[in-house]
């Protein structure tokens, strides 16, 4: 109906991000329990990868802006649903996402990569057994 001419409703930009969040929304309803924790595992490490690009390009906002983003995911997201009362192995991931959060909060306030690296470093073994778990028949069966 517009042709090539842009539309008075919204810009091709907003219009693309409206169907991105659309996506994700779907994803987030339709996925299981251990796809979503995934997800979480998914945007602490995009977080923190676009965290170490602002600070390689001195962009302050989303330097700050990705690692309280990550920060979040490990707080709201991932520490938040651990059953604490299930043994050592969710007290010990507990300590952890605590011990990463006070480094990223470091990490923000020093504009220091290294100190984002070492947060990589430590999660990458988690996210790794997570993906390894949901790859298992039991969970694929109860997926």
């Amino acid at each position: 109906m517009y042709g090539n001419a842009a539309s008075p409703f919204a810009s091709r930009t907003q219009r693309a991000s409206m169907y991105r969040k659309v996506g994700l929304e779907t994803d987030v309803q339709s996925a299981s329990p251990h796809r979503l924790v995934a997800m979480l595992f998914d945007g602490i490490f995009a977080a923190m990868n676009q965290a170490l690009v602002a600070i390689e390009t001195n962009n302050t906002e989303l330097k700050n802006n990705s690692l309280c983003r990550a920060v979040r995911i490990l707080d709201e997201g991932l520490k938040a649903t651990l059953n604490l009362e299930a043994g050592p192995l969710a007290q010990d991931l507990g300590d952890l996402y605590a011990y990463l959060c006070m480094r990223l909060t470091q990490a923000n306030l020093r504009s220091d990569s290294t100190l984002i690296e070492e947060c990589q470093r430590l999660l990458t073994p988690v996210r790794d057994a997570w993906t390894a778990i949901g790859q298992s028949p039991e969970v694929q069966r109860a997926a």
